[in-house]
Formats: C-alpha cells, sequence, structure tokens
C-alpha cells in the first residue's frame, strides 16, 4: 500500500470496558489521525447503502424501522445467541467496513499524516492487523470492565459479563499486541501512559 512512507499506522484494539476508545480520544488529542472502526460501521449500514441491502436479503426486511433504518435492537436479538447468524453478520458488515478503513488509511498516507490510529474493537487480519505498524491492546481486569459497561450502558452484571463473554478472549487480544496499555486505574494515570507511549512512536 504504501512505499517509504513517513506515516505511523497504529491499531488500538480492546474488550467492551477495557477503555479502547479513550485511549483513540487521547490520541487524537495529541495529534494523530483516529479512523474508528465503529463509526464506520454505522456508516456502512446507512439506507441506501449495500451493506444495509445485504443484511435486509439476509435477515428480513423486518430488520428495519418505519423509515427505512436498521434497528439495531432488533438485529441484536436475532443473532446474539445464534452463532451462525453473527458470522454471518460480521461477514456482511466487516466486508464495508474494511474497505472504508483501507480507503481512509490511502486518503491519511497521501497527505502523509504522521501517526494514522485505526480503532477496531475486532482485530480482524485483513483490514487491520495487516495495515497496522503496530497494536495495542488495551487491557483491564473483567471486574473493573464489568463496573465500567452497567455504569455507562446501564446493563446488569450478567448483561455486562455476557457482552464481554460474546467477544473474543483476553489471550486472543492480548496474543496480537506489540504494546500492552493497562487500564486498571483513573484516567490521569492512561493518559500519562498513552503519552509516554506515543512519544516512543514519534522518536
Amino acid at each position: 500500500m504504501r512505499q517509504n512512507s513517513e506515516s505511523i499506522i497504529l491499531g488500538v484494539t480492546g474488550g467492551i470496558g477495557s477503555g479502547k476508545s479513550t485511549v483513540s480520544s487521547i490520541l487524537k488529542e495529541l495529534g494523530a489521525v483516529v479512523i474508528d472502526a465503529d463509526v464506520i460501521s454505522r456508516e456502512v449500514v446507512e439506507p441506501g447503502k449495500m451493506a444495509l441491502d445485504e443484511l435486509t436479503q439476509e435477515f428480513g426486511k423486518d430488520i428495519l424501522d418505519d423509515w427505512g433504518q436498521l434497528n439495531r435492537k432488533e438485529l441484536a436479538a436475532r443473532v446474539f445467541n445464534d452463532a451462525n447468524k453473527l458470522r454471518i453478520l460480521n461477514s456482511i458488515v466487516h466486508k464495508y467496513v474494511v474497505q472504508k478503513i483501507q480507503q481512509n488509511v490511502e486518503e491519511q498516507l497521501l497527505k502523509q499524516t504522521k501517526i494514522i490510529v485505526i480503532d477496531a474493537p475486532i482485530p480482524i487480519k485483513n483490514g487491520f492487523l495487516d495495515l497496522c505498524d503496530e497494536v495495542w491492546t488495551v487491557f483491564a481486569q473483567m471486574e473493573i470492565r464489568v463496573e465500567r459497561i452497567m455504569k455507562r450502558n446501564g446493563m446488569t452484571y450478567q448483561e455486562a459479563v455476557s457482552r464481554i463473554k460474546s467477544q473474543i478472549s483476553d489471550e486472543e487480544y492480548l496474543s496480537i499486541a506489540n504494546k500492552v496499555i493497562n487500564n486498571d486505574d483513573d484516567v490521569t494515570t492512561l493518559r500519562q501512559e498513552v503519552e509516554s507511549q506515543f512519544k516512543k512512536l514519534l522518536r
């Protein structure tokens, strides 16, 4: 994709409640350009987009609301306890998310952006790992994550645990990391760690 580029592509990943988005926000404040896979995943399923057409073909038009937009709660309810349906959903959406990430990365490389961050909750090989020079996994202990999810998302304890367990394991997240950013403490401690690692990237 790039030749003799001065840009550094940094992948930031981690499970729900780990603080991945907070790390990306700090990096943005420090001057990095952040490509947010979550934002892109919402954009690609907007009315008129091909991903939404594929989803309605696969799951039926009743996953749409009265305005033709994706009813996320209805779709989530259908796939949450069905591994095969979840796999199909992910394969459809990921395909378009990857295309958009690659386009955005290429645009930033042309601009010679120094630090390009790909913020992705699911560290897929194509469109994330293959693009990144370095991967940071943001990590926090299970109980801390559960507490954050309950507070932020209004979930019960069991709902928060189920959401965490529906994602890939901590071992898988940690196995791909060049750096592990620990986020068991407060935001001030996290910021200090991110700033320190950011300075090392720029050297």
